[in-house]
């Protein structure tokens, strides 16, 4: 199956495992235009969504980064608007998601579950890939997190 994993955010991080095992990356900027509302951002992550369902022909199932503490109240507000369109979507489209908290991924990736975000793209980089920045390796980490919980 097609497996999604995302580090949900104005800039989000997405990875794909597609169902011929080759694994796929990249960034997708959702941030609103200087004459845009707020809501703009929502949309346009519901709009990728669906481009990247039809894209793979399928997601079977998704993974996002589950986040406890942000560092501000907007964060927090934005991170909560892009779960909530996520986690809506999944239900209207019947695919299965699961959240896993940000200190088991980097445990899983390198070892500790505080690492910062430059050990985990080292970590990712390792693994073969030149990730654009720490949102990728982020959703990366997750990916292969969900890859070896599959496999075991």
């Amino acid at each position: 199956m097609n497996i999604l994993a995302l580090d949900l955010g104005t800039t989000t991080g997405w990875a794909i495992k597609h169902l011929d095992s080759s694994i796929v990356s990249g960034v997708m900027s959702f941030k609103p235009g200087r004459f845009e509302g707020r809501g703009m951002c929502f949309l346009r992550f519901q709009q990728w969504l669906e481009e990247m369902n039809k894209t793979v022909s399928g997601i079977g199932m998704l993974y996002f980064e589950e986040v406890r503490r942000h560092l501000g109240t907007d964060a927090a507000h934005i991170y909560g608007g892009f779960l909530a369109q996520l986690t809506a979507w999944c239900e209207y489209k019947q695919i299965p998601y699961s959240g896993v908290g940000v200190g088991t991924i980097k445990k899983f990736i390198t070892g500790k579950g505080n690492a910062s975000k430059e050990e985990v793209i080292e970590a990712i980089r390792k693994l073969g890939h030149n990730t654009r920045d720490h949102n990728e390796a982020d959703a990366l980490a997750l990916l292969y997190f969900t890859i070896n919980k599959w496999k075991n």
